[in-house]
């Protein structure tokens, strides 16, 4: 049966607003500053056998990965109706223990099979472990929080209690932790409910549709590889430490790229680290498969169809594909930003004038808790801070700007001195910490806390021992810095670190500047 372009487009955009809203449930229904302000989630449809068909605007780092969450999932039950199932577990489908995926089926009229799952990743500012925030400088993952494999939390449409009652005696902030967990399921609710509207629209063409819509995207990518020369294009860069050793962690990739086909081999990458920077290999699926969409002009279908013509290698053991116990905590955050850079650097040499410098290649992540002395109550907290974008042939890179496999927004100063015993005394662009070039890289960020009272604070970052690459002759970003003012002494902190503060202490956060493009004349003005 044949689809008219538009009634796919059309299709295309219906199954996608059901994603959005999908987010739209989740963010207004949630109690977390991190899912409400900062709208770290992910929404998505999947067929009956887990194929991506529609995603929302949402986060690259879980959108590439979620379908593995989804497999996962379908290896370990038969979802009833009215069931959900949730996974964190880093080793079957997971990517960190703070993003907690949910999944769901969706039964039609008249079938005993699920036709759909709708599935949500949330980041949750806490899941326990041995630091608040649930990004901690751990060895392995029995360290960084409650780790869940595949497993029912409602079971026709009941929640079972006694495992909530499990989840939120591990977690410092439990009344946070049921909302949010609550808003994960109202928001698959949400979208059972659009996708059965669906059904009733297009009926048995449903099937043709999603088969089309999957077709198309795999046509429209390999159209974009073709584009590129054909070659193989080896590039390599690294993280500045795993966090517990000096070393630097390289990651390293060949591309082969021919006939509408890409090979990305990350062999020789080094091994999984003794800190908490190893990815998983969904980790490295996801970033693959976000670059590679950016090749592609048009605005195209975002599904499983993009990966048709490309095969992924991540070797076991590797920091790419580490295996258990593996501490993940910013692998998912910090390696992920990494793998997209060298990906993103063998790609320049295929086409230097569409690729763009690197960005400031961290999420800079920071988190903390203690007991807040004015409610009388356990506070944790975590939030990403946005950087530098690495400049391209066309235009100067844009500052303060979140990129790459980070979508998220900043939790504005209000929301934020609101709801914690902090106040942000200063947030501010770093002037001039973009790269020189023909055009300038982005700047980053300065971000100053101040701490009304005693807390835990861990910071996962990097970018500190060198800034992001500059391309076609263009100068590096600079290089982040974290400092700790204490009374009149400064002190700088390493990328990653753990340490108590006190109250009246500022901790100091400058984020790298993105990479410039292009070698600058003398006359060349910074833009």
């Amino acid at each position: 049966m044949r689809v008219n372009p538009v009634d796919l487009e059309l299709f295309r955009h219906q199954l996608v607003s059901i994603a959005e809203e999908m987010g739209t449930v989740l963010r207004k229904t949630s109690y977390s500053a991190n899912i409400k302000e900062r709208r770290d989630y992910s929404c998505a449809v999947y067929t009956a056998v887990g194929e991506t068909v529609a995603m929302g605007d949402h986060m690259p780092v879980h959108l590439g990965a979620m379908p593995l969450s989804v497999r996962a999932v379908t290896d370990a039950f038969h979802l009833r109706p009215g069931d959900v199932a949730i996974v964190n577990d880093p080793f079957q489908g997971g990517t960190h223990l703070p993003d907690i995926t949910a999944v769901m089926p969706v039964y039609l009229s008249g079938s005993h099979q699920p036709s759909f799952y709708v599935a949500n990743r949330a980041h949750h500012a806490d899941v326990g472990g041995m630091s608040p925030g649930s990004m901690p400088m751990a060895r392995e993952i029995y360290q960084e929080g409650l780790r869940l494999p595949p497993i029912l939390l409602v079971r026709r449409g009941q929640m079972d209690r006694d495992l909530l009652r499990l989840i939120l005696a591990n977690v410092r902030t439990p009344v946070e932790r049921e909302g949010d967990i609550l808003s994960q399921w109202m928001s698959l609710q949400r979208g059972e409910h659009r996708l059965r509207a669906l059904h009733a629209r297009h009926g048995k063409r449903l099937k043709v549709l999603l088969a089309a819509l999957l077709d198309y995207s795999e046509r429209m990518m390999r159209a974009a590889i073709r584009t590129l020369p054909e070659g193989e294009y080896s590039f390599q860069d690294c993280l500045d430490s795993d966090g517990l050793t000096p070393n630097p962690v390289w990651i390293r990739v060949r591309a082969t790229l021919g006939g509408g086909k890409a090979t990305i081999d990350f062999t020789g990458s080094d091994p999984q680290a003794a800190g908490p920077v190893n990815a998983n290999y969904a980790i490295a699926l996801a970033a693959s498969m976000y670059v590679f969409r950016c090749l592609i002009r048009e605005d195209v279908p975002f599904t499983s169809g993009l990966m048709r013509p490309i095969h992924v290698i991540a070797p076991e053991g590797s920091v790419v594909n580490a295996q258990a116990p593996a501490a993940m905590a910013a692998g998912n955050v910090e390696t992920s930003q990494r793998i997209t850079d060298v990906l993103l650097g063998a790609l320049s040499q295929a086409a230097p004038e569409r690729i763009p410098a690197a960005s400031s290649g961290t999420m800079n992540n920071l988190s903390f808790g203690g007991l807040d002395p004015f409610r009388k109550r356990p506070f944790a907290y975590y939030e990403t801070i946005a950087g530098g974008m690495g400049a391209n042939a066309n235009h100067a890179g844009l500052s303060a700007t979140h990129t790459h496999m980070t979508n998220s927004w900043n939790t504005p100063v209000e929301a934020f001195e609101h709801l914690y015993p902090l106040r942000i005394r200063s947030y501010r662009i770093r002037q001039h910490s973009g790269g020189e070039g023909l055009r300038q890289g982005g700047d980053g960020i300065i971000r100053e806390y101040e701490f009304l009272t005693e807390a835990d604070v861990t910071i996962l970052a990097d970018r500190r021992a060198r800034g992001p690459y500059g391309l076609c002759g263009a100068a590096n970003g600079k290089p982040g810095a974290n400092l700790l003012l204490k009374g009149n002494k400064t002190k700088p902190l390493p990328a990653k670190d753990n340490f108590p503060v006190s109250a009246g202490d500022v901790l100091r956060i400058e984020t790298p500047g993105g990479g410039g493009w292009g070698k600058p004349s003398k006359s060349t003005p910074r833009t």
